[in-house]
């Protein structure tokens, strides 16, 4: 049974993300307004100056959207996108995108505009595409999942970012710092298709991006992830020069040619630790977002449970060419 195509005169439900300074987040504000005005369509736009209120304002957002056949819209970063694309998810609503963030991976996998006033024109033209989620334990991802290093790195990015502001530029020397600081490696154990195999690693990614896995230059694990499953990466214990090198590698494009990396494919993982340990809970990133989780933590794909508003493909929203990589 296809998805229910929104109606002609569905109202917009926008959560959009304070971000950056005060001037910057009213231009977007009237930018979404105005271009729905002349459109002739609802707008309900609830702006999020505290972090802590994002969930309670998507769930309140994705509700009313769901009760008055709406569209939820999520209008920020891949986090932003996240939280809002989980009450999406609860409510069985139809869920739009509206990218600001700083590599907008999910956005531009789906060929979703970057340019706000573009982006918003879109949403009158797009149609209803369900779309994978990845899930670990009771949270969704859209773009990537880690435990170990990588949370340790998007923790370090945020705190550079509030001080020297938000670019790629600072993303990637953040991720240096980081890489060549301390940090423990994990000893784990991956349970997939009824087999166990025990590694040590600095950090496990989880996938869900077909873009992001190209851009590393992870090609086979890009025509898994079209195939409805999930990719795994998992670096060996290599040393801080290592880590630098293997870095590097993704930034360039060529992480599939290094031979300290594992990478494999699946549809459900259980990830426990391989020997006992008195930490119960780890840090989990999800798709930006670091929380804390029990252990063990159980990955797996959930198809069309997200009901995109994705352009056409006759639209002109591609990925712009020379985009720098990297497993932002």
């Amino acid at each position: 049974m296809p998805p229910v195509q929104p109606g002609p005169n569905a109202a917009f439900y926008v959560v959009l993300n304070a971000g950056s300074g005060h001037s910057e987040t009213a231009l977007r504000e009237s930018t979404i307004r105005d271009v729905l005005q002349a459109a002739g369509r609802t707008c309900h736009l609830e702006l999020v100056e505290d972090p802590e209120q994002l969930v309670e304002i998507a769930r309140r957002m994705a509700a009313k959207a769901k009760e008055n056949e709406g569209i939820v819209v999520a209008a920020g970063g891949d986090g932003t996108i996240n939280t809002v694309a989980h009450e999406a998810v609860q409510q069985g609503c139809l869920f739009g995108v509206l990218p600001q963030g700083t590599f907008n991976y999910f956005g531009r996998t789906h060929g979703i505009p970057e340019d706000l006033g573009e982006a918003v024109r879109a949403l009158l033209t797009s149609t209803v595409t369900p779309v994978q989620i990845g899930m670990v334990n009771d949270r969704i991802f859209l773009v990537n999942a880690s435990v170990g290093l990588y949370p340790q790195l998007l923790e370090a990015r945020e705190q550079d970012k509030r001080q020297y502001g938000r670019s790629r530029v600072v993303a990637i020397l953040s991720a240096l710092k980081t890489a060549l600081g301390h940090y423990r490696s994990l000893r784990i154990a991956l349970d997939t298709d009824g087999q166990t195999r025990k590694l040590r690693t600095p950090t496990l990614f989880v996938g869900n991006n077909r873009l992001q896995m190209e851009q590393v230059g992870m090609e086979p694990l890009t025509e898994a992830v079209e195939d409805g499953e999930l990719a795994a990466i998992a670096p060996r214990s290599v040393g801080k020069i290592g880590m630098l090198g293997l870095l590097l590698r993704g930034a360039l494009g060529t992480l599939g040619q290094a031979e300290n990396v594992i990478a494999f494919s699946f549809k459900r993982l259980t990830v426990k630790h391989a020997r006992l340990s008195p930490r119960r809970r780890v840090k989990v990133a999800t798709d930006g977002e670091v929380t804390h989780m029990n252990m063990p933590l159980e990955f797996r794909v959930v198809e069309g449970r997200l009901l995109l508003l994705k352009p056409g493909a006759d639209s002109n929203a591609a990925a712009p060419a020379g985009t720098p990589s990297g497993l932002a």
